[in-house]
C-alpha cells in the first residue's frame, strides 16, 4: 500500500513512524513533513489547506490511502477533495469536522445524542457574555467557538481575564467548570463501527504542577493506572457510539479519528470537547503501545470495513512522551536554533526511547527549531516509572538553546502505580 500523510508535526511523525514499521506499507510519503519525518518518508511541498493540491499530489503519487493529520485541513474540506478524486482518505468530511471546528456545533450534537457534558451558553454579544459569566461564576471556562490550535480555551478564577478572552472571540462558548482528572480517549470509526484505542492523559499547562498558560500539550502518558478498568467501555456506550450514531442520523456521517476529551468528575464522565483528529501529544504514547499494524486499520475506516477487523492488539508496556518547546512558547517562539544530541539518542537510547520531530527543519546540514513545540521525546518501559526514566534520560542528551520542558510528566501516576 502506498500511503500519503498530510501534516508536519510530531503527531504526523508518530503516524509515519508506525506506518514505516508496517509490512503492508510499500511506499510512505508526507507533505509537507519535517526534518524527522524525512528519515522515514519521502517529503513533498504542498499547501495542506488546498484540497485540490492535496488530491492532485495523492493521485500523482498513486496513493492508496491518504491520512489527514491536522484539524485545519479537515475543517477546510481536504478529505472531501481527496475522496472526490477517488482516493481512500482517513479523516472526516468538512461537515463532520465541525465537531471540532465549532464548539457550538459539538454542543448541539451532544444534546441530540444525549452525551453528558458541561452546561454551557453560546455567546456572541457582550451582554450575553456578562450573563453567562455571572450565571456560572468562578472558575470561568471560556472557549473560542472556532479552531485555535488547542490554545483557544481559558480557565481562570479572574473575571477580567475571562471577560477579555470572551470579548476577543467572534463567538464564544462559556460553560460550567468540570472537576476531576482529564482523560483523552481516541476512537477510529467508519461512521458506523467504533473502535476505541487506549486512553491517555496529556498535560496542557506550560509549567510543572499545572502552572502557567495553556499550550497545545507538553507531554502525555498511557496507560492510566488510576482509571476505572471499565472506563473505555463506559465511554463507548455513553459518548463515542451515541455521537457517531447522531452524526450519521443527521446525514453527516463521521469517519476518521474521533477524539473525546473527558473529565472524570464527581458526578461521572463528562465530555469537555471533541476533536476530529489524532491528538498531539497523546498520539505519540498511544501509537507507541499499539501492536496491530496501523495502515490496515486506517484503511478499514476509510472504506467502511472496520467491523471486519480483528480486535486491536496492545503492548503491556507503558509509554511517556515529553515535549521540548522553544524559548518563549506558547507566546511567539524563537526559531532557527540548532538542535544537538539527536544522534546520541538514536545511538544510546533506541529502541526504548526515540525522538519525534514537531517543529524542525534542515538548514545548512543541521536540524534547527521551526516552531513552538520542537520535539516529542517518547519512551516505553515495563511501567510508567521506567518509561519516565528513559524519556528524561533522552531529553537530557538534547541541546536546544533556551528550550523548556516540564519535569513532572506522569510523575504522580508513576508514583501511585
Amino acid at each position: 500500500m502506498k500511503v500519503l500523510v498530510i501534516g508536519g508535526g510530531a503527531r504526523e511523525h508518530a503516524l509515519c513512524r508506525s506506518l514505516s514499521l508496517d509490512p503492508d506499507v510499500t511506499a510512505l510519503h508526507c507533505a509537507p513533513g519535517n526534518a524527522g519525518i524525512a528519515e522515514v518518508a519521502e517529503l513533498h511541498a504542498v499547501d495542506a489547506l488546498d484540497g485540490a493540491a492535496v488530491a492532485a499530489l495523492a493521485t500523482g503519487l498513486g496513493a492508496e490511502l491518504v491520512i489527514v493529520g491536522p484539524e485545519a485541513p479537515l475543517v477546510a474540506g481536504v478529505a472531501d477533495a481527496v475522496r472526490a478524486a477517488g482516493v481512500p482518505c482517513f479523516g472526516p468530511s468538512r461537515e463532520a469536522a465541525q465537531l471540532e471546528g465549532s464548539k457550538a456545533f459539538a454542543k448541539d450534537v451532544m444534546a441530540g445524542a444525549g452525551v453528558p457534558t458541561a452546561r454551557s451558553y453560546v455567546c456572541s454579544t457582550p451582554e450575553e457574555i456578562e450573563e453567562a459569566l455571572d450565571a456560572f461564576g468562578a472558575p470561568y471556562v471560556v472557549k473560542d467557538d472556532g479552531l485555535a490550535a488547542g490554545k483557544g480555551v481559558v480557565v481562570t478564577d479572574d473575571l477580567e481575564t475571562a471577560r477579555a478572552h470572551a470579548l476577543a472571540c467572534d463567538r464564544v462558548v462559556i460553560e460550567e467548570f468540570l472537576d476531576g482528572p482529564e482523560v483523552s480517549l481516541f476512537a477510529i470509526t467508519d461512521g458506523t463501527t467504533v473502535l476505541p484505542l487506549q486512553p491517555a492523559q496529556d498535560f496542557k499547562r506550560a509549567l510543572d504542577g499545572d502552572e502557567g498558560p495553556n499550550t497545545g500539550g507538553m507531554g502525555a502518558y498511557s496507560p492510566l493506572p488510576w482509571a476505572d478498568p471499565k472506563l473505555v467501555e463506559e465511554v463507548m456506550e455513553t459518548v463515542l457510539q451515541p455521537t457517531v450514531d447522531e452524526l450519521r442520523r443527521r446525514g453527516t456521517p463521521f469517519s476518521g479519528l474521533l477524539y473525546a476529551g473527558l473529565a472524570i468528575t464527581s458526578r461521572g464522565v463528562r465530555v469537555i470537547e471533541f476533536n476530529a483528529r489524532f491528538g498531539d501529544p497523546e498520539t505519540q504514547v498511544v501509537l507507541a503501545r499499539l501492536r496491530t499494524p496501523l495502515a490496515g486499520v486506517l484503511l478499514a475506516s476509510a472504506n467502511g470495513t472496520l467491523a471486519d477487523l480483528e480486535p486491536l492488539r496492545w503492548s503491556e508496556e507503558a509509554a511517556v512522551t515529553v515535549v521540548v518547546a522553544s524559548h518563549n512558547y506558547p507566546d511567539t517562539p524563537r526559531t532557527g536554533d540548532p538542535i544537538t544530541g539527536l544522534d546520541e539518542v538514536a545511538a544510546q537510547d533506541a529502541p526504548h526511547a526515540y525522538v519525534l520531530h514537531a517543529g524542525t527543519r534542515h538548514e545548512g546540514g543541521a536540524v534547527v527549531s521551526a516552531g513552538g513545540r520542537v520535539l516529542s521525546v517518547t519512551a516505553t518501559g515495563s511501567g510508567l516509572a521506567e518509561a519516565r526514566e528513559r524519556a528524561y534520560a533522552a531529553v537530557a542528551r538534547i541541546g536546544l538553546e533556551g528550550s523548556q520542558h516540564r519535569t513532572d510528566i506522569a510523575a504522580k501516576a508513576a508514583a501511585e502505580a
